[in-house]
């Protein structure tokens, strides 16, 4: 593992002939990021449906193939969890490495996070999805690997209707994390990146417990809460965790969900809960979870002792269609308020130590 959480080694063949030779591409693209898009594929041989995501081997000039092998690493470590998207082979051509993935067919849980009443979440809907998230996280986790971009747009569903399971996609953020070695990045998505991203402090498995945080505020509510009318403002309000918990915002929302969202908005990450502790949190212990994954049918957040029926699928990794950020960019001009002056120096100390990676994104 090299000295920036990054591993290198994979057991994953890579196959050179040509990829078209075995799967047909469908006209639909399920996803499209900075470096890499994501097609539907069908294996010629057997008519099964895949999801397959083409990254570019060299990025602003560089040679990023080991970044790839990264995201292939994690993978591989994540083979045995059911809630992260499966790996099925991969390819290499003289530009690109194509990762052939599971296909859910579901698209990600933004669409129902920013839906209408209707088809939005119920809370049990996302109690039960949530449970699934942090199954899929704890794993990660005791495998000593951290997501660093847990956000809707990288939470597949196997299925939209009736209501599936989940799938977490896209690791190509993610990193390798070890007692011996300090993990600092900025990087990550702006309305999900932790405090410590923005302080250039360690990255640890509680930067993600704070996107899990953000992440459930929204599939509750609909709304992000740190997000500001700018990126230097969406900073501010996360540098100060201003969060709005207002009975207007969670109307008809139990009190226990907005305990389980401030156990993990917590701007210390060694006081924020752990994946595992969440898993025990009476919010998300209202409901039975047993072994098969139950579908929820209920359409009232209040009824929360009702029982549950099950469906299951899979599907693929799709980059998210806001913006997924290498590097958070500019944002260096903080207004005269004394509140802000802390975050504005901080923003300062991160431009000095990675001064040769983003002093281009500032105006001094």
């Amino acid at each position: 593992m090299s000295k920036n959480g990054m591993a290198t080694k994979i057991h994953t063949r890579i196959r050179t002939d040509p990829f078209t030779a075995t799967y047909e591409l469908v006209a639909k693209e399920l996803g499209r990021g900075k470096f890499a898009v994501v097609k539907k594929c069908i294996d010629k041989a057997t008519g099964k449906q895949y999801a397959a995501k083409f990254l570019r081997k060299r990025r602003k000039g560089e040679d990023c193939r080991m970044d790839v092998f990264n995201e292939i690493a994690v993978l591989e470590s994540a083979k045995s969890n059911p809630y992260v998207v499966a790996l099925h082979e991969v390819y290499e051509t003289n530009t690109e490495i194509i990762l052939v993935l599971e296909c859910a067919a579901g698209g990600e849980i933004f669409n129902q996070c920013v839906a209408d009443n209707d088809e939005a979440f119920t809370e049990k809907d996302v109690i039960r999805l949530a449970r699934q998230i942090l199954t899929g996280v704890a794993f990660l986790h005791r495998n000593n690997v951290v997501h660093l971009d847990l956000k809707p747009q990288n939470i597949l569903l196997t299925s939209a209707r009736p209501l599936g399971d989940i799938r977490i996609v896209d690791f190509g953020l993610s990193r390798h994390m070890d007692s011996i070695t300090e993990v600092r990045e900025i990087l990550g998505t702006p309305e999900y990146v932790a405090p410590e991203i923005l302080n250039y402090e360690p990255i640890s498995t509680a930067t993600d417990m704070w996107s899990i945080g953000v992440l459930t505020y929204v599939m509750l509510t609909g709304e992000s809460p740190f997000l500001g009318d700018n990126k230097q403002e969406t900073f501010l309000n996360i540098s100060q965790v201003n969060v709005d918990y207002s009975q207007d915002t969670f109307e008809g929302i139990s009190s226990l969900a907005i305990d389980f969202i401030k156990s993990l908005l917590v701007k210390n990450p060694r006081k924020r809960a752990t994946a595992e502790e969440c898993l025990d949190h009476p919010w998300l212990n209202l409901l039975p979870h047993p072994h098969s994954h139950p579908h929820l049918h209920s359409t009232s957040a209040s009824s929360l002792d009702e029982p549950e029926t099950s469906q299951s699928e899979s599907e693929p990794e799709s980059p998210a269609p806001s913006p997924d950020l290498d590097l958070i960019e500019s944002y260096l001009t903080c207004p005269g308020q004394d509140t802000q002056q802390p975050f504005h120096l901080r923003l300062m100390s991160v431009q000095r130590k990675e001064n040769s990676v983003i002093t281009s994104s500032f105006e001094l």
